[in-house]
C-alpha cells in the first residue's frame, strides 16, 4: 500500500495547488448590437455569430 515518507509542507502543497484558482469569464463586445457576450458563442441579444444570423431574432 501506498504511503508517504514524509509531510508535504505548506508551501509545496501549495505550489502544486497553484492551477486550481477559478478564472474570471471572458466578455467580448458583440461586432453586432454592442452587447457583451461569451467569445466563440452566439449572441443572446440579436442571435449574430461572426457576422451573420444564425438564430431568427423572433426566437429570442
Amino acid at each position: 500500500m501506498a504511503v508517504p515518507k514524509s509531510k508535504i509542507s505548506r508551501s509545496r502543497r501549495g505550489q502544486r495547488r497553484s492551477h486550481d484558482a477559478l478564472k474570471k469569464a471572458t466578455y467580448v463586445e458583440c461586432a453586432n448590437c454592442g452587447e457583451m457576450k461569451l467569445p466563440h458563442n452566439i449572441c443572446p441579444a440579436c442571435g449574430f455569430y461572426s457576422g451573420r444570423e444564425v438564430l431568427a431574432s423572433d426566437q429570442n
